[in-house]
């Protein structure tokens, strides 16, 4: 398989920076996988945040358990919470396909290079 068709699987699938890591472009590997990281931690924490919270209005009691009760309760915490996670989401996407793309023609570089009768 070329080298640019698997660091661009890598960073698809796996995680952005994996396949910068692959092709071994160290510093724009880990600087795409921290940065996917740290949304990826923001994304969670909110989600966890919010589900602990109504968990703990459900113990309680303050919030009667049945579907409709707790479904207001998750519409309210999106709301809340939807700017910033909005944000946080297509950065994390962007990311991601930054990693995609640039691993892929980081690959064409190197492929190129070593093709015969170049120049290396």
């Amino acid at each position: 398989m070329r080298y640019s068709i698997k660091a661009a699987l890598l960073s698809g699938l796996v995680f952005p920076g994996v396949g910068h890591l692959y092709l071994r472009r160290y510093l724009r590997g880990i600087l795409l996988a921290a940065g996917a990281a740290a949304l990826s931690y923001f994304l969670v924490s909110v989600a966890m945040n919010s589900a602990f919270d109504i968990a703990g209005k459900i113990q309680s009691g303050n919030v009667p358990l049945n579907a409709e009760a707790v479904s207001a309760l998750v519409s309210k915490a999106a709301q809340a919470n939807e700017n910033s996670t909005d944000i946080a989401t297509a950065a994390l996407l962007v990311l991601w396909i930054v990693g995609i793309v640039d691993s892929y023609r980081e690959g064409r570089v190197r492929e190129k290079s070593k093709e015969p009768g170049t120049k290396r």
